[in-house]
């Protein structure tokens, strides 16, 4: 960090802090509305941020997916190095997502930049990031079998989308013939635009208010204002050496069991009040699509370590400066060129295991047992038989969050990184010729605990009228999730598939196209999550309430609670 400049008095700042979040989630609101795709319009799955000229991250919005954080930044920095300040102008949008040429996490992860001038000075760039549900590629939906980046889609350099304010035509109409979907494509580029144009909009706004040299000073003090709360944060852990260690089920292509190790160092001298996570001795990188670019370790460690030490801290670049992290260049979470990445949020979720097993015996009453550990995709493609025209509908599934000190844990939900929604049925059934037959949690899968884990969801979605392409990935179908000081795993989850006479087989954990007809049904099961505590010590009460709510069976709760060997007393709920 550089040395602290002048400083606005305190009550200016916090009016500057909460003007340039109201930018971020006006912004964030105007991308989900005006979005085509179900992804981005019902499930959330974009970002918003302001970003200064120096590549700092200054704002996030509170809504946005933590897994964006870095990869903003990634785009930011990397125009940054391509172009001179001087030859970026007023109306230029720039576009990007490659993990390696642009410092994005994926590539369906379109960022988008816009600078914003005044007084002929930038000031700042109005990002957004939004996850398109499909970018071409070997797969539709452009997040499985593949092994090397180049199968995985469109490979989107920094380039010049807008130049002054003009559209390069050429370019976008190279975005959308790589897309299986373009008209949809071509709506979730014009919300984007849209988006960064109302951020420039509203940041102007504040320019007129403040002034652009109170708000750049405002910059400088904010980012310092939250490193130093950020290390006061870390010095709440007792120095030492925390260590942990979790796996990855396999890559899908054989590799197994793939370890994923830390080391967090806490008050090292040398480290003037920092954290240092070390990853050396992570699984090298696998064939599979598993590989998770720095900038995405990165979101997550950060997202970990703000969830555990104080998560109010405004998202800036204090908090990031506050954090080291270390992962050795062509790991599996430092990927080097050409490896694949598409699935890089399964492991993102296994890191933010990693990091809160390792600081669980120092700060116990913040670690939560290990949640679904997940990312559960599943992606449907085909033609709809009732336009003609292809579709491709991908989701991530949620699944059970960790049991807490206090609370039990969450059924059904996104988790850590994936700050989504779970898509509902109608929006499902009306947009893609599709039936969910059935929508609801997976008995006994939360881990038993004094406070039990969270129940993992389970679908099944039959084609109508048609025969459609499944792909997958998932996560936590081999290796359960734990849980923390006695707590027990939750459930593993599966995909299987259900024939006509009702039979099911198993399906791999990240199974390549696979056809289903509509006498077939793919059923998704998400995993369960890790209690907390002991099970010995759960109140009867609290056990009574699992019976009666029929998420527990009763030979489940008799072999996992010694207190249950009679059935619980339903009257004492």
């Amino acid at each position: 960090m550089t040395a602290p400049g002048p400083m606005l008095d305190p009550i200016t700042l916090e009016l500057v802090l909460n003007a340039l979040r109201s930018v971020t989630d006006e912004t964030y609101i105007a991308l989900m509305r005006s979005a085509y795709s179900t992804n981005i319009k019902e499930r959330n799955d974009h970002s918003t941020a302001l970003i200064d000229p120096r590549g700092r991250m200054i704002a996030l919005c509170e809504r946005s997916q933590p897994i964006h954080l870095s990869s903003m930044l990634g785009l930011t920095n990397a125009l940054l190095a391509k172009y001179r300040i001087e030859d970026i102008a007023p109306g230029d949008i720039f576009a990007a997502n490659d993990p390696y040429a642009a410092g994005g996490s994926h590539l369906p992860d379109v960022n988008l930049s816009m600078p914003v001038f005044a007084d002929g000075r930038l000031i700042c760039f109005a990002c957004n990031i939004a996850h398109h549900a499909d970018i071409g590629g070997m797969s539709p939906g452009s997040m499985s079998g593949g092994t090397e980046i180049y199968q995985e889609g469109l490979r989107i350099p920094p380039v010049r989308l807008f130049s002054r304010g003009e559209l390069n035509t050429d370019m976008l109409d190279l975005f959308l013939l790589n897309a299986r979907v373009p008209d949809e494509r071509r709506g979730d580029y014009v919300a984007q635009i849209a988006a960064c144009r109302l951020g420039e909009r509203r940041m102007l706004d504040l320019v007129a208010t403040y002034g652009a040299p109170q708000l750049t000073l405002a910059f400088d003090a904010l980012i310092e204002r939250t490193y130093e709360r950020s290390k006061r944060a870390i010095a709440r852990i007792p120095a030492g050496r925390y260590t942990f260690e979790d796996v990855m089920d396999d890559d899908g292509w054989g590799a197994l069991d793939i370890p994923i190790r830390l080391a967090i160092t806490v008050g090292d001298p040398a480290t003037e009040g920092r954290i240092r996570c070390d990853f050396t001795g992570s699984a090298p990188a696998v064939r599979g699509n598993i590989n998770v670019p720095f900038r995405a370790t990165q979101s997550s460690v950060v997202y970990a370590l703000r969830a555990m030490l104080d998560p109010d801290v405004p998202s800036n670049q204090g908090m990031l400066d506050a954090i080291e992290i270390v992962a050795p260049e062509g790991s599996l979470l430092n990927a080097a060129f050409p490896a694949a990445v598409a699935g890089r949020a399964n492991t993102c979720q296994r890191i933010i295991d990693v990091v809160i097993g390792a600081l669980a015996p120092a700060l116990p009453t913040e670690a939560v047992g290990a949640a679904n550990g997940a990312n559960t995709a599943v992606i449907f493609s085909g033609t709809d038989p009732r336009t003609g025209g292809g579709y491709v509908y991908l989701e991530t599934v949620g699944g059970g969050f960790g049991g807490r000190a206090v609370k039990d844990g969450t059924d059904g939900v996104q988790v850590h990184l994936i700050n989504t929604s779970n898509l509902p049925v109608e929006a499902i059934e009306s947009e893609y010729p599709l039936l969910v037959e059935s929508y609801g949690f997976v008995a006994d899968s939360g881990g038993a605990g004094r406070r039990r884990g969270g129940l993992g969801l389970r679908r099944v979605i039959r084609p109508v009228d048609h025969v459609t392409t499944f792909t997958g990935q998932g996560e936590r179908f081999i290796n359960p999730p734990w849980g923390v000081f006695g707590g027990e795993p939750g459930g593993t989850g599966g995909f299987r598939m259900r024939e006509a006479d009702g039979t099911e087989r198993a399906l791999p954990t990240k199974p390549g196209a696979t056809e289903v007809r509509p006498d077939q049904a793919l059923v998704v099961e998400t995993a369960g999550a890790g209690g907390y505590g002991p099970p010995a010590e759960r109140a009867g009460s609290d056990l009574a309430r699992d019976l009666l709510s029929g998420k527990f069976t009763q030979d489940f709760l008799r072999s996992h609670y010694p207190q249950a060997d009679r059935p619980p007393d339903k009257d004492k709920v």
